[in-house]
């Protein structure tokens, strides 16, 4: 599904990315995880074509990265939601720009939210929700669109711990039901055990090491001790290791 080769991107004379090469499957999950300043999400916005590339190249289901993709999706850390819409219209902007029919996005709004437990929200505004209610709204959105990649950007990095969890537990749901590639960053260890298939370390501007992670997909795996020694393995890495 996604190919990177001899990926660097520069922010003026800094390199945010070095040499960066990595594949992931269609279809499975990828946790990138790192120090704030590594390059992740500036990785995650090139799959995204929202950054040019100053060499190499990204290959998205066979085909050359030139700009945004129509079938990829991109949660924000911040949400993105507009203030002035409801949590119906929010969810329904992407279709609404695309110029769907009425009848197609009031049906597939209506799935949308009902999958995610929003339907009682459906006319109240960003600013009327919780955190864990607004990351909801903004996975619809994505949703909505029916990507076949799905990118996000710290997904529960803004949450308390117990929501942090049932926004983890969503998203591996949503997975399941939903066939996509998904790629996500996150600084949290936990979560990238918890969400990645395969789980990239990087370090400044470039990758430590790939882990596969043998354990995803269990929803009980954070009572499990094979858990905390996945854990443990992504903290080595993080904390020393050399780059791959």
């Amino acid at each position: 599904m996604i190919d990177i080769r001899g990926l660097s991107v520069f922010y003026g004379k800094e390199k945010a990315l070095d040499d960066i090469n990595l594949s992931i499957e269609k279809y499975s999950t990828c946790a990138v995880i790192g120090p704030s300043g590594c390059g992740k999400t500036t990785l995650l916005y090139v799959l995204a074509g929202l950054v040019t590339p100053g060499s190499g190249k990204v290959i998205i289901d066979g085909t050359e990265q030139k700009g945004v993709r129509q079938g990829t999706a991109i949660v924000f850390q911040d949400y993105g939601l507009l203030p002035w819409k409801t949590v119906w219209n929010n969810v329904a902007l992407g279709l609404q720009v695309r110029k769907y029919s009425k009848d197609f996005i009031k049906q597939r709004t209506h799935h949308i939210l009902g999958v995610l437990g929003l339907e009682h929200l459906k006319d109240k505004y960003p600013s009327q929700l919780s955190g864990g209610q607004k990351q909801r709204v903004a996975i619809g959105r994505a949703l909505a669109m029916q990507p076949d990649l799905l990118l996000m950007d710290e997904p529960s990095s803004a949450l308390d711990a117990i929501t942090r969890e049932h926004i983890q537990d969503l998203v591996l749901e949503i997975y399941k039901s939903f066939p996509m590639t998904m790629v996500l960053v996150t600084h949290n260890i936990e979560e990238a055990v918890f969400l990645g298939k395969k789980i990239v370390v990087m370090g400044k501007a470039c990758i430590k090491h790939v882990l596969d992670n043998p354990y995803f997909g269990d929803m009980s795996l954070r009572r499990k001790e094979e858990f905390y020694r996945a854990c443990i393995e992504v903290r080595k890495w993080l904390d020393g290791g050399e780059e791959r």
